[in-house]
């Protein structure tokens, strides 16, 4: 599958990796300590807590869990297929989802948890975004799949497979990416606070503007990735 996506997806592969770090570096930081771009410890969370009978805290981070859903299915109706094709709304959804953030940014500044869920939600838009056009191979707001990817190929290598060299580096982009976004929101956070996540809001809008540049360039907008 990867073989088959334009070059460019590296890019955009790294620049949404390093939005996601940024987004939840800022959340460790500030939104209680609550992680935003993925959902497995969150999960753990909720179980600890359920089993303390906390149930306000409870509430929260099931809210947190079903507001990643609920970008997902944003995603959803606006990229349906496992195809990458020029033409469908990725720009949309990068739109929304720096929307999403400065909003979070406004209810958090104002001392209002529900902030959190809109971060989330934008978290849980841009993870289906790239698994949408990559069949689920590319994931940017979490590290866990990558590593476990990366540790599969390097088993075949110790077997003697070839190793897919593009892959490769699309995954090691998508790491370094994640950890250099942690690096600048809780550089920007030290500095700015929740004012940090204007940073990932304009990095997505001009990934919005770069994508509609590339729709007006002349040349077929058919599909240009395969299942």
């Amino acid at each position: 599958m990867i073989s088959t996506l334009p070059r460019w997806i590296e890019f955009g592969a790294f620049v949404l990796a390093l939005v996601a770090g940024c987004v939840n570096a800022i959340g460790l930081l500030s939104f209680e300590h609550q992680a935003v771009s993925h959902v497995s410890g969150t999960a753990t969370l909720l179980g600890v807590q359920l089993s303390l009978w906390h149930l306000a805290t409870s509430i929260q981070l099931l809210g947190v869990l079903l507001a990643f859903m609920v970008g997902a299915a944003i995603s959803g109706v606006l990229l349906h297929g496992a195809k990458l094709q020029l033409g469908r709304h990725y720009d949309t959804a990068l739109i929304i989802e720096a929307i999403l953030l400065l909003a979070a940014l406004l209810l958090l500044s104002a001392d209002i948890y529900a902030g959190v869920f809109l971060a989330s939600i934008a978290c849980g838009l841009q993870n289906a975004l790239a698994t949408t056009f990559s069949g689920a191979v590319v994931r940017t707001t979490h590290l866990t799949g990558i590593f476990t990817d990366l540790g599969i190929m390097l088993g075949g290598v110790l077997r003697g497979e070839r190793l897919d060299r593009r892959k490769a580096k699309l995954f090691s982009l998508i790491i370094v990416g994640f950890i250099t976004g942690g690096m600048v929101g809780a550089y920007l956070h030290r500095k700015l606070q929740f004012l940090a996540l204007l940073f990932p809001a304009v990095v997505c809008l001009v990934l919005a503007l770069l994508y509609r540049l590339q729709l007006r360039k002349p040349g077929p907008k058919k599909r240009i990735a395969n299942n």
